[in-house]
């Protein structure tokens, strides 16, 4: 840990602070620093300042460890706060742990002083990154759920683990009626090689994309889909499952639809037209044919 950490030390003996200070230091910790003993300067620091952690005397002229561990959690900070006393019994010491510190050290033995402050702080860089990994899951997590396409988590035997709001819309059921059951209810009776050749490829790793077939909805009404499926693997690289993300071609498919008969309707209606032509040319043509008298 060579970067500069801020340390607040709630410390009213001058000669104390100098001994945690000159502790920390010996123990490759490079710091900015600031001593008080007051609440208002407690209350004073912590606002005007961010602090990597917290040094605490348990007992102080103006109040106790346990006041001043009160004002570090009322400003819902997440730094090691760790009480540093000469006087504290292991009574005191176990309810300044249950009230939130995370560590006590005794002045007599500063030489656990800094294996301690260097323990909680790479506990606090690992909350904090948990709280940040959470935040992004929540967020992603946000987002599939409210995209407008129908996106499904299936594991590798085919059941549904997720399942957002897209595709209640699109299939009519609800996360709670679908989860747990088999994807193949999506599809038709009369489409059932579909699913398997697809997890097949997925198993493989391959990504299915543009995959244009028929599902079932709730309400036995088929619907055009085009679907692209991902394998979805854990941290190690293992498939675990499939991702689908599935649109409604619908309309598209029936302008298409529609489009291909007019071509059908237009051709056929050429053709018949070229037929009619060809029978009023042929008399012409037989007559002029003919040798002249």
């Amino acid at each position: 840990m060579s970067a500069e950490f801020r340390v607040l030390l709630i410390e009213d003996c001058v000669a104390d602070a100098r001994l945690n200070l000159r502790a920390l230091r010996r123990g490759g910790l490079q710091l900015e620093f600031e001593r008080v003993d007051t609440t208002a300067e407690i209350q004073r620091a912590l606002k005007a300042k961010t602090w990597d952690f917290i040094l605490c005397d348990y007992h102080l002229p103006e109040l106790d460890g346990l006041e001043a561990l009160a004002i570090y959690k009322e400003r819902g900070l997440d730094i090691p706060f760790i009480v540093v006393s000469g006087q504290i019994g292991e009574e005191q010491a176990v309810k300044a742990i249950k009230a939130g510190a995370h560590e006590y050290v005794m002045k007599d033995h500063l030489e656990h002083l800094v294996p301690a402050v260097k323990r909680e702080l790479q506990a606090a860089e690992e909350r904090c990154i948990r709280r940040r990994t959470q935040a992004t899951e929540a967020f992603l997590a946000s987002i599939v759920h409210y995209c407008e396409e129908a996106i499904i988590g299936e594991n590798l035997d085919g059941a549904i683990v997720s399942w957002n709001a897209g595709a209640e819309r699109l299939y009519g059921y609800t996360a709670s009626e679908i989860i747990g059951n088999s994807a193949s209810l999506l599809a038709p009776t009369y489409r059932p090689a579909e699913q398997p050749d697809v997890r097949q490829k997925i198993i493989g790793g391959q990504q299915v994309t543009h995959f244009e077939t028929v599902h079932m909805r709730k309400n036995g009404t088929p619907v055009e889909v085009s679907l692209t499926v991902s394998p979805v693997r854990e941290p190690r690289g293992r498939i675990v499952g499939a991702s689908t993300v599935s649109q409604n071609i619908t309309s598209r498919k029936e302008e298409e639809n529609e489009r291909l008969g007019l071509i059908q309707d237009l051709s056929a209606a050429l053709a018949e037209i070229a037929g009619r032509n060809a029978e009023l040319s042929a008399p012409a043509n037989v007559a002029m044919s003919r040798p002249g008298r």
